[in-house]
């Protein structure tokens, strides 16, 4: 048995599919992934992510600790709420995990994977020594997303006025606290405008039952997945890893390197753009049958080159496979990939596929 939400029963009660997912019990799906993707696209989903790990940040030195530690600037965020993206860099530019911090007051609010929990808070303690800096991981806070273009309308029709106000006032990519210890965010790993929540577990299954009662349907992990896919967002130990820097995972926007500030794995970052960059991910298109999936090969026409796909699906949307790869960067863009000892032409594209329902690559 592994860990369990606190909506671990209402997922029974849904009739979830439950596996195993980073040491926790969780939905992958609650009777078709198809479905459950198109109605995030189409309408409003609730996904339980309170497997996710949150970790406060506090101390004289917050803003100091997070500029050495983060490879994305801190300093960004100049308003109460603000998100920020980054990665969290060891000293060769590898990717320990990918988060999302948002200023608080006071403080900061740091939310990372939930399979990297362990490293993760062991490398941020590791690096909090030298610094006046208090790390307090928030184990009990349930955490939903509510994702789709009418996430928020509905969200609205079942919170307390206190939590509608926070909402109404969020911009994209910001996150406020609201009474009783909520936190709401209007972030997400859909592509879709959304929430994501943050609140004490004795308020979950009463926010799910509300939500599921104003036509919010609930959704796994799976078409999570093939959401972000189509959205071009990464997965931690498939897009990028501890031996990957943010050069070789489309990362590369979020390293603040302009200024004086040292943080860890900047030297390795410049001395690898020096050198020359190897890889680079991009978006793959099979505009023929099949589906393509993570670790088959991609072929080059015009050399002997090779990359290899890191994520694979069928793409609900778009009705047909798309795929990241991590290729070699002077590769060229006519390519295949090894399909069962078959080389399928696919198409390279820039990423995202989908954004807000809509096709969007060219």
């Amino acid at each position: 048995m592994g860990n369990r939400t606190p909506l671990y029963e209402a997922h029974l009660e849904a009739d979830a599919k439950i596996v195993d997912f980073g040491g926790w019990d969780m939905p992958i799906h609650y009777g078709s992934q198809i479905q459950e993707h198109n109605t995030v696209r189409e309408d409003a989903g609730v996904f339980d992510v309170s497997h996710m790990t949150v970790v406060d940040v506090s101390g004289s030195d917050a803003k100091a600790y997070l500029q050495y530690l983060l490879a994305n600037d801190v300093a960004k965020l100049t308003e109460n709420g603000k998100a920020l993206y980054s990665g969290m860099l060891n000293e060769r530019g590898g990717v320990i995990d990918d988060l999302i911090v948002y200023r608080m007051d006071p403080g900061y609010r740091v939310v990372v994977n939930c399979a990297t929990r362990a490293k993760d808070l062991a490398w941020m303690d590791q690096q909090s020594a030298k610094f006046e800096v208090n790390l307090s991981e928030q184990p009990e806070l349930a955490m939903l997303a509510v994702q789709g273009p009418k996430a928020i309308e509905k969200t609205l029709k079942v919170v307390s006025e206190s939590a509608a106000k926070v909402i109404r006032n969020l911009s994209v990519f910001q996150g406020l606290q609201a009474d009783n210890n909520w936190f709401i965010g209007r972030t997400g790993y859909t592509g879709e405008d959304g929430l994501e929540l943050m609140l004490p577990p004795e308020y979950a299954e009463d926010f799910w039952n509300k939500l599921l009662a104003a036509g919010v349907k609930p959704i796994g992990l799976g078409a999570r997945d093939t959401l972000r896919l189509e959205a071009g967002m990464n997965l931690y130990g498939n897009d990028m890893d501890e031996t990957i820097s943010p050069w070789q995972a489309n990362m590369g926007w979020t390293l603040a390197l302009k200024d004086d500030r040292d943080f860890i794995g900047k030297q390795a970052l410049l001395d690898e753009k020096a050198a020359g960059l190897e890889y680079k991910l991009v978006g793959l298109v099979l505009e023929s049958r099949g589906v393509m999936r993570s670790h088959q090969k991609v072929i080059f026409t015009a050399s002997d080159l090779q990359g290899e796909i890191t994520s694979g699906t069928f793409s609900p949307t778009l009705q047909q496979s798309i795929a990241m790869a991590r290729v070699p960067v002077n590769a060229g863009s006519e390519c295949a990939v090894d399909m069962r000892g078959k080389a399928v032409p696919v198409r390279m594209v820039k990423m995202p596929f989908v954004r807000n329902g809509q096709k969007v690559y060219e």
